[in-house]
């Protein structure tokens, strides 16, 4: 029986875990081996908001948001898009979604056929949706005014354009089918930083002025705290802290959080920074076990408890969340 639809989330994912096969399955000597990039990953994502997930690189942020649009099969779970649950779905099936989620990547340049204007990139995309040429003008003209450029780009190559230029026209291309989600990949960590800037305002811009919800994948703690609403920490494949942006930065509560907002760069020279480092090694990924993967890097809190059993997400706060078992003595 579907569960009633609640109208305040685009998403809903429930206890999410995918796991990529280390061995190949006819040569395997033995047990085949899994790499656990998401285990047991579950949030809301709210209608018009802009929701971040920020780690280290290989924390499977990037596998979470994949897994989202049906990019990647989950091995165990569910994922509700407007009501409907979507993990389960064939292709062919998906196809029905495919226009209503979008995806911006991490580099412009390779989002774009170099041999193609960039007016050609954008008829293509109507074509294959089956847009009359009316249609397809009507659209093109619309997000050019969006993204602040002239028609002229249209007949272009993207090797004559900037990043920030290219960055702007992918964010077009996506808004060309009315997307009520954009996935957006690292978006600006290819751009320079006075171009990141422009970037971040559209998309803002875009929630403030269209309504449009977006998932904002990043490694960069400041970037995700003035563009985010909602933020979720992920180590290692699973999340260990989430909650309002507001409330999170304010009152960070999981070492790990502490740790990353603590490395970022000094916003001027005469700032102090507490710097936390971290000892200890990154545990390996593959068939991790029960326990807390944060705990051989953890000094504050680390006792018994923290190997042996994973620790949940529990509510400390009126939007706030974090897994952590001793986080309170």
């Amino acid at each position: 029986m579907m569960p009633e639809r609640n109208d305040d989330f685009i998403f809903e994912v429930k206890g999410i875990k995918k796991y990529f096969p280390m061995d190949d399955y006819k040569f395997a000597k033995s047990k085949i081996r899994y790499l656990h990039a998401v285990d047991d990953v579950s949030f809301n994502i709210k209608r018009g908001e802009i929701f971040g997930i920020i780690g280290e690189s290989g924390s499977g942020k990037s596998t979470i948001g994949r897994c989202l649009l049906g990019l990647h099969k989950i091995d165990s779970g569910k994922i509700y898009f407007n009501g409907n649950e979507i993990s389960g779905l064939t292709k062919a099936q998906m196809k029905e979604y495919r226009p209503h989620m979008q995806m911006i990547f991490q580099n412009p340049l390779a989002s774009f056929n170099p041999k193609m204007t960039i007016g050609k990139t954008f008829y293509e995309l109507a074509r294959v949706y089956k847009m009359d040429k009316n249609e397809a003008d009507k659209r093109i003209k619309e997000q050019l005014k969006v993204i602040r450029l002239n028609e002229d780009v249209l007949n272009r190559l993207p090797k004559e354009l900037s990043g920030g230029q290219l960055q702007r026209l992918a964010i077009a291309r996506a808004l060309m089918l009315k997307p009520e989600f954009l996935l957006a990949d690292e978006p600006v960590s290819a751009l320079d930083v006075s171009v990141q800037a422009q970037i971040l305002n559209l998309m803002a811009d875009l929630r403030d002025d269209l309504g449009q919800t977006i998932l904002f994948i990043s490694h960069d703690l400041t970037v995700v705290r003035h563009t985010c609403d909602t933020v979720a920490v992920v180590y290692l494949g699973v999340i260990v802290e989430m909650g309002s942006a507001e409330e999170l930065y304010s009152n960070v509560m999981h070492p790990y959080t502490k740790a990353l907002i603590s490395a970022k760069p000094k916003e001027h020279p005469l700032q102090e920074t507490n710097r936390i480092l971290l000892e200890g090694d990154i545990p390996n990924a593959i068939d991790i076990g029960e326990g807390c993967r944060f705990a051989n890097r953890c000094s504050k809190f680390r006792k018994g408890l923290c190997s042996e059993r994973t620790p949940k997400l529990k509510k400390v706060g009126e939007n706030h969340w974090v897994a952590c078992h001793y986080l309170n003595e």
